[in-house]
């Protein structure tokens, strides 16, 4: 009889106490409260004759039976009729108490398996693809200089193409994070690469803007879907003395993949050759180059994602204890060989599994056409993924939802705003030294004379130009103004930011020049001619890229490196809610020294700081997201909150942006404000540090 208890305790895993009978993970061996383990060759006598679901052979010898065993026995076969006549209500609560002791005795199990190799191989995997989403965010940036030129993008356009990649994003994270929580955490995560890589690789080839527009808006959709998925699926193989830590490495690869793009921009864009041309239409230039390697990341994640398994965790989550059973003892075997303890045994044999109440809704092959099917299920399972998001704002969870919502939206607004505004400010003192550098020239007298040089930065104003000759030449920032050109000859001639205002041209031949009619402002043509204008834009990569703009995302990526280490150090030591509020307020400050930002230089300086005091925040904000959530709801919470990160972003950057070379106070006040705002809020989360996870 001793032995039948021991047998049903050590089925059922009751929680007690916060510790299970029947599990003692120390010693690596699974023990069934004193008695002996449930070896098949420690069976005892009393259980002899017993199958595998606890029945009882014809004859056994029983005893007198216990009354609690009688009530178990009617618990265990009751369920399988009344199902279905229960209330809702009921089973929720009998699902939401076998998740609690899920969550405790997987907690349990995971200690066992222990922490090594298995978990390093994922973590690279799963880097690879963290690694592709930094790299997303900064190709945009390196690519609009030169894209705007061998696209004619005019400013609305290069706002857009900024900005899509950042819609792609919110919407991709929203999506495929929701649908993570019902398809499984692997599954997603290769759709997500696969939709990246194969646009990213694509968007280097397509030559018109509308098409290359749409695929880095599907790209950032792919991409944006599998940051939620890669914290939710990693979370779920880390034992909770090692989550906040690990979950904080793993954020460093983000930092690398800016650190990647910003050395491949540096190293790639400006070669002009590393390109090939087909005919007159078709250009391959080095940026397109450069689009194609920053896809190499994600396909290489993809490729590697193949040969891991699913999260146990989701598994049980929706009952397949088997393939979770066989995943959790694949981790185990691999981390003790590489222990060299191949020897020890994996003991658990038995893991609850949460009562299923949603039923996936199935029409037969008998009764339906294949896209009746389909479309039913796609139905059912976004119905289901819509419930996910509206249980994210149900009373237990809502207070946390909101707060959170405001920390990642006030920390998105102020990061990727100042992020965007550093470059432009930074291009902005470009200019403003550029044009302080102008030379002026007035009523100068040129007659029969050939220009076949370049000509940069300059105003002529009241000239006179007769019998001249512009051959083979280019124009870069020249304006000419209130001039005369009369019996002129312009031939080759490639131009940039060059404008002809209130002059008079007599007798003026124009010929293979991109010369176009809307450069010349309150102009008089008299008998001029233009042929064979030329087509499409022209670069010059020397000219066009300034290696400062690559410098300066590169160190501001690298800046992050010392938040990183800190903030893995010290997340389970100091907690979650205090890395948040500390990072944001120590970032806060740093916003306010921006005032003092007045040469490249200094603006360079500030952005390294304010980066590496803000990566910690954003560290604590990914772990916390991931605790404060049950596993069948994680990955949608995240790719909500994820998602309006992103919206934040999109506000930030045309917030910011608007107010370059107009006046620094708004961008820094609000930045400012936002840290602090969000940081004090952050103070009042729930510190989860403690907890397993649910």
């Amino acid at each position: 009889q001793g032995g039948r208890e021991a047998n049903q305790v050590s089925d059922d895993y009751r929680y007690q106490d916060g510790n299970y009978e029947g599990y003692a993970p120390n010693d690596g061996y699974y023990r069934g409260g004193d008695e002996p383990a449930h070896e098949e060759d420690a069976q005892s006598d009393v259980t002899e004759g017993h199958d595998e679901d606890d029945e009882v052979y014809e004859g056994e010898y029983q005893g007198i039976p216990h009354p609690d065993d009688i009530k178990e026995k009617q618990k265990k076969r009751a369920p399988a009729v009344a199902d279905e006549y229960r209330d809702r209500a009921d089973l929720m609560a009998e699902r939401m108490e076998d998740e609690e002791q899920l969550a405790h005795q997987y907690e349990n199990i995971i200690e066992e398996c222990g922490h090594g190799r298995f978990q390093w191989t994922l973590f690279f995997v799963l880097g690879l693809a963290l690694m592709a989403d930094g790299v997303e965010v900064f190709v945009v940036g390196f690519v609009l200089p030169s894209a705007e030129k061998d696209m004619c993008l005019s400013s609305s356009n290069k706002g857009m193409l900024g900005l899509i990649v950042y819609l792609g994003m919110m919407v991709g994270a929203v999506m495929l994070g929701g649908l993570a929580d019902k398809l499984g955490r692997k599954k997603c995560l290769i759709i997500s690469l696969a939709i990246n890589a194969a646009f990213a690789f694509l968007s280097s080839f397509v030559q018109g803007y509308g098409f290359f527009l749409f695929c880095r808006l599907i790209s950032g959709l792919g991409i944006g879907g599998s940051l939620p998925i890669v914290f939710a699926y990693f979370s779920e193989f880390l034992s909770r003395e090692k989550r906040g830590e690990h979950l904080s490495w793993l954020c460093m690869f983000w930092m690398i993949g800016g650190i990647f793009a910003s050395a491949m921009a540096w190293s790639i864009i400006p070669h002009y050759g590393w390109g090939f041309s087909m005919g007159t239409k078709y250009h391959f230039h080095s940026w397109r180059v450069f689009v194609l390697v920053c896809s190499l990341p994600c396909i290489a994640s993809l490729v590697a994602l193949k040969f891991m398994p699913e999260s146990p965790r989701f598994l049980l989550e929706i009952g397949k204890h088997d393939e979770a059973w066989m995943i959790l003892k694949q981790v185990h075997d691999t981390n003790m060989r590489a222990k060299g303890e191949p020897e020890r045994v994996f003991t658990v044999s038995y893991i609850k599994t949460p009562k299923q109440v949603d039923e996936f809704i199935e029409i037969q092959s008998s009764t339906g056409t294949w896209y009746q099917r389909w479309l039913v299920r796609i139905t059912t399972t976004f119905k289901q993924v819509w419930d996910n998001v509206l249980y994210c704002l149900t009373a237990q969870y809502r207070m946390n939802t909101l707060m959170l919502a405001v920390v990642w939206f006030t920390m998105a607004l102020s990061y990727y705003g100042l992020i965007v505004w550093f470059p432009d400010m930074i291009r902005y003192l470009q200019e403003e030294a550029y044009e302080s550098r102008v030379k002026i020239h007035n009523e100068e007298e040129v007659s029969h004379f050939t220009f076949n040089f370049t000509l940069e930065n300059q105003i002529h104003r009241n000239g006179e130009y007769r019998n001249d000759k512009f051959i083979g030449m280019k124009f870069k920032e020249v304006r000419f103004e209130d001039s005369l050109f009369e019996e002129c000859y312009f031939e080759d001639v490639t131009s940039s930011e060059t404008f002809f205002e209130n002059c008079t041209i007599i007798s003026t031949v124009f010929y293979n020049t991109d010369l176009y009619e809307h450069i010349f402002i309150n102009c008089r043509l008299i008998n001029s001619t233009f042929l064979k204008e030329k087509e499409g834009c022209h670069l010059d990569f020397e000219e066009e890229n300034d290696f400062l703009i690559y410098l300066v995302s590169f160190l501001g990526s690298l800046s992050v490196l010392p938040g990183n280490i800190i903030s893995a150090l010290l997340m389970d030591k100091i907690g979650r809610i205090r890395m948040i509020g500390g990072s944001m307020l120590i970032s806060a400050v740093c916003c306010f020294f921006l005032f003092f930002g007045n040469s490249e230089s200094a603006m360079i300086g500030w952005q390294c700081l304010f980066c590496g005091a803000s990566i910690a925040a954003w560290n604590a904000l990914d772990v916390i997201t991931v605790e404060l959530y049950p596993t069948d709801k994680r990955a949608t919470a995240f790719g909500i909150l994820n998602g309006l990160c992103k919206f934040g972003a999109i506000l930030g950057n045309s917030i910011f942006a608007s107010f370059v070379g107009i006046t620094k106070v708004v961008p820094i006040l609000l930045a400012s404000s936002a840290l602090v705002g969000g940081g004090l809020l952050a103070l009042r989360l729930p510190e989860t540090r403690e907890q397993v996870l649910m």
